[in-house]
């Protein structure tokens, strides 16, 4: 297995041109982000993954489907967009929006409980979702490696931590670290024996984009946005990341 493992200071990463998620309207993608620029971690996440439009892939927690929607109209692939926080209707919506209804289909549903056939997948990709469910030795086995097919993808972009924090939480971050929340977010240390033992090619890195990803989502005015404005001000580049995995079953 090939480990990749980068790491780059508070200024890094901040040159990386994502022309792919440039190309989409900026109003459209701030109206309906849930969290740091998910089609721009989706870009950098599939930079050396090869889909193909003969692919079915599933969008695990989708959100507003941003995500399924870069993939039906980057790589032309049918997306089965799974959420369960957002309905189906109106992830449907905003497909017929994009112009992809055809190609990508809207599923309310639970992550732990997914109505899909084994070996129903070329790929599964998950943004910004993984770790609420994935966070733990028996999801993967369990709910991830049935559905894919001999030799699938899976690639998954989550919020981490650049070393892992329990009870050494620094003073200045306890105001904005829940309990919830540090029980979640991990380091790639943490993270790579859930995949080293799943996943063949296993590549696993801190991601490029995480500040224009974050930057983005900072300036919607979304609640949720704002009151992530002081949490990132403060950590400053010095604990939080985000976390990208690749592999082949």
């Amino acid at each position: 297995m090939n480990n990749r493992n980068t790491s780059y200071g508070p200024d890094c990463g901040t040159g990386k041109e994502f022309g792919r998620t440039k190309k989409y309207d900026k109003d459209f993608l701030k109206a309906n982000m849930m969290g740091p620029n998910s089609m721009m971690m989706l870009e950098e996440l599939l930079e050396n993954v090869s889909l193909n439009p003969s692919m079915r892939v599933l969008d695990l927690g989708c959100g507003n489907g941003l995500t399924s929607i870069f993939l039906a109209k980057e790589y032309g692939v049918q997306v089965f967009a799974l959420d369960l926080w957002v309905s189906a209707t109106d992830n449907y919506r905003r497909f017929q929006e994009a112009g992809v209804e055809d190609i990508v289909i809207p599923i309310h549903a639970d992550a732990l409980d997914m109505p899909f056939a084994n070996e129903f997948f070329d790929a599964v990709i998950s943004v910004d979702a993984y770790h609420y469910v994935g966070n733990n030795d028996t999801f993967f086995h369990e709910k991830i490696r049935p559905i894919l097919k001999k030799n699938g993808i899976a690639a998954f972009a989550f919020p981490g931590m650049k070393y892992e924090i329990k009870e050494n939480v620094p003073p200045e971050m306890k105001p904005f670290w829940e309990e919830e929340a540090l029980e979640m977010w991990h380091s790639i240390g943490w993270w790579r024996p859930k995949f080293e033992n799943e996943l063949n090619q296993l590549s696993i890195w801190e991601m490029e984009c995480f500040r224009q990803a974050w930057d983005d989502w900072l300036s919607t005015d979304n609640p949720y946005a704002v009151g992530d404005r002081k949490m990132i001000h403060t950590d400053n580049g010095r604990y939080m990341n985000l976390i990208a995995v690749t592999g082949t079953l």
